[in-house]
């Protein structure tokens, strides 16, 4: 069972190429066998949350939360770690302040 702010290493099929990659990403929620997560860059220049190798990434890193997509749960090969409280707010913060235009 995968919780929020678990970073998984997973299949992964871009946007822009067909081929699936195995890459790390935020898991955001769990639901029947569906998992929806952010993707994880270690392009520094990319815009997102900063993620540390202190914090348990194989390298300083960055949460992408404009490429979020659901991967069935048998495409998930491992959990690497999990995410503190803290960072798990900022993602909860940042998607909130996104997602305010659908707010009636």
């Amino acid at each position: 069972m995968l919780k929020a702010g678990d970073v998984i290493l997973a299949a992964v099929q871009f946007t822009d190429a067909p081929e699936v990659k195995i890459r790390p990403a935020v898991v955001l929620f769990e639901e029947l066998e569906n998992v929806v997560v952010a993707g994880i860059t270690s392009n520094p220049r990319m815009k997102g949350i900063p993620l540390s190798k202190s914090e348990g990434a194989i390298k300083d890193s960055v949460i992408k939360l404009n490429y979020i997509f659901t991967i069935s749960a048998e495409m998930v090969y491992k959990v690497l770690f999990h995410l503190s409280k803290e960072k798990r707010q900022l993602i909860f913060d940042e998607l909130c302040k996104r997602l305010g235009g659908l707010e009636a």
